[in-house]
């Protein structure tokens, strides 16, 4: 389980959960790709959202020790350091 969206790769990538013990296929072709194509939009919605909520919660905690910068106005004399100029 990924720690940061709290969702199985397995699920994320393929849409379903992960199958254990023996279980029976339908046969036909094509008669689950629509509900296949809806689990994989939510899997993906659910692991972007929990992506989001993260984003957010590393954010609140990083400007948390940020401090404000200075702030300049047209015309503030300021020094340069040249170190990178070439």
């Amino acid at each position: 389980m990924n720690t940061l969206t709290q969702v199985l790769l397995f699920r994320a990538n393929s849409g379903r959960d992960l199958r254990m013990g023996f279980e029976m296929r339908k046969k036909g072709k094509y008669k689950g790709a629509g509900e296949f194509t809806k689990r994989m939009k939510e899997a993906q919605e659910e692991a972007q959202a929990a992506l989001k909520k993260a984003q957010k919660k590393i954010k609140k905690y990083a400007d948390r020790k940020r401090s404000k910068g200075e702030e300049y106005k047209v015309g503030d004399q300021v020094l340069l350091s040249t170190k990178d100029l070439k």
